[in-house]
């Protein structure tokens, strides 16, 4: 598909028309030209932004792993990733829904914005408490392999503090997002390219303070019995109002009745992850994990979802539900088209991987400022490190295009149920990844020593 633009400006003296200059431009590629420089300049900023909130998160994480309810209720530590990963389920959903509105007009009508924001808060607020709820049974169900008995005043506990974490999180960050898409709809600036990664720069950090600090509440109030089930039925019992506010959409009540799937599935696919990191975080050869699972997870998330809103956004103006355009017309592209042809959505992949390992560099750099002892910088483990995240980054940037395709050809929205999908195989795969990283540059350091003591042992003389 050609769009052509025609931008006309007239010149007035007084009442009467002196002049007129007129711009005709072009773009064979089925959108008004967005050179790389622009999309470069406009991710650039919030991503180095979300990296340094992902990189405090991994900070403040590093430091409540060692405070009592945390070394008590082990399983808190399961759910960080399904939580933090919340801000991929519902906040970047919640932007990419608002980015598609604001690039197709539908909330500059003041009446219209009113209705839409106010509905698509309210689905967040109903998702974010049953997810929340929900993500607590999750973590409990993975950690009962290795747990002896049920605690209840343990499971009381969790489940709180999950739901409450998971609704005032999303209760933050979603008015958040509807500040940033308004703002950057009144700027002229794309919501696409910068919605995410500002929601990110906060999510993480916010979540984890909000998590430590009521589950620490009620650590200290554990023998107050009554008190962690009645502020969660309390929670719960919000439910009917947002619901009865998300009816005044009727399109957003689809989502509220066909959106879960992909929402839970995710927050189990992000459990597995924090499976991983409550296993490997307290032992020596991971010394450094709980700093950079945020930063890695974080980082190819919010390129994903910036990715996948853009195509989404593209599907939007461009083509109708069930119906792909020529040039996406299979389901799974070579390789080569989805990072290495002149398409405009190939372009904005390229800018993507462009900048996964200088912000790595950067967020590394910054950890071993402020926590040089938290982390080893050995070369081989950073090399190891840029490496896991291109290869993050690259799997995920391909599977969004893929999934794209598939769910716009089925006639679904890409923006409700990708964006989940897609944040929770990055946490799986960030935290498996850089595990992975640890346990290599153990080993081979490991063996270095071996080798250095075995040449020691030759060399001295009998």
């Amino acid at each position: 598909m050609v769009v052509t633009q025609l931008s006309l400006e007239f010149r007035f003296q007084g009442k009467k028309l002196r002049g007129f200059s007129c711009e005709l431009t072009r773009s064979p590629h089925g959108v008004l030209p967005e050179s790389a420089l622009t999309t470069t300049c406009q991710i650039a900023i919030p991503i180095l932004l979300s990296g340094l909130g992902m990189m405090t998160a991994g900070l403040v994480m590093n430091t409540v792993q060692h405070w009592p309810v945390f070394q008590e209720v082990k399983d808190l530590l399961t759910l960080v990733p399904p939580l933090v990963g919340l801000k991929g389920n519902l906040e970047m959903t919640l932007a990419s829904r608002l980015s598609t509105s604001a690039n197709t007009g539908q909330i500059d009508d003041p009446q219209e914005r009113y209705k839409i924001i106010s509905s698509n808060l309210a689905v967040v607020q109903v998702q974010a408490t049953v997810v929340g709820l929900l993500a607590a049974l999750a973590s409990l169900l993975l950690g009962a392999v290795s747990r002896e008995e049920l605690n209840w005043a343990k499971v009381a506990l969790l489940c709180t503090s999950s739901v409450i974490t998971a609704f005032l999180a999303a209760l933050a960050l979603g008015i958040l997002m509807i500040c940033i898409v308004v703002g950057a709809r009144k700027f002229g600036v794309n919501p696409d390219n910068i919605a995410t990664p500002i929601a990110a720069s906060l999510g993480d950090l916010i979540t984890l303070s909000i998590l430590a600090l009521i589950s620490s509440f009620f650590y200290r109030h554990r023998d107050t019995w009554y008190l962690t089930p009645l502020v969660c039925v309390g929670f719960m019992a919000l439910t009917p109002l947002w619901i009865f506010i998300a009816k005044q959409n009727p399109p957003i009540m689809k989502i509220l009745k066909y959106g879960w799937f992909p929402i839970i599935l995710a927050m189990v696919i992000s459990s597995f992850g924090g499976l991983i990191l409550s296993r490997t975080v307290s032992k020596h050869q991971f010394k450094g994990m709980a700093v950079l699972t945020p930063v890695i997870c974080g980082v190819g998330g919010n390129l994903v979802a910036i990715q996948t809103s853009r195509i989404s956004t593209f599907l939007h103006m461009w083509s109708t539900p069930g119906v792909l355009p020529v040039q996406m017309k299979r389901f799974w592209p070579n390789p080569c088209l989805v990072f290495c042809s002149s398409e405009i959505n190939s372009v904005s992949a390229r800018v993507l991987l462009f900048l996964v390992v200088p912000g790595h560099l950067i967020f590394f750099y910054l950890i071993c400022l402020v926590e040089g002892q938290a982390v080893t910088s050995s070369k081989t483990f950073v090399l190891l490190y840029l490496a896991a995240g291109m290869i993050q980054v690259v799997i995920l940037l391909y599977l969004a295009e893929v999934m794209v395709r598939l769910t716009w050809h089925q006639a679904l929205d890409p923006d409700n149920h990708c964006i989940p999908y897609l944040t929770g195989l990055g946490d799986l795969l960030g935290t498996s990844l850089l595990a992975l990283c640890f346990l290599l540059d153990w080993l081979l350091r490991g063996r270095a020593d071996l080798a250095e003591l075995v040449s020691e042992l030759v060399s001295v003389p009998p």
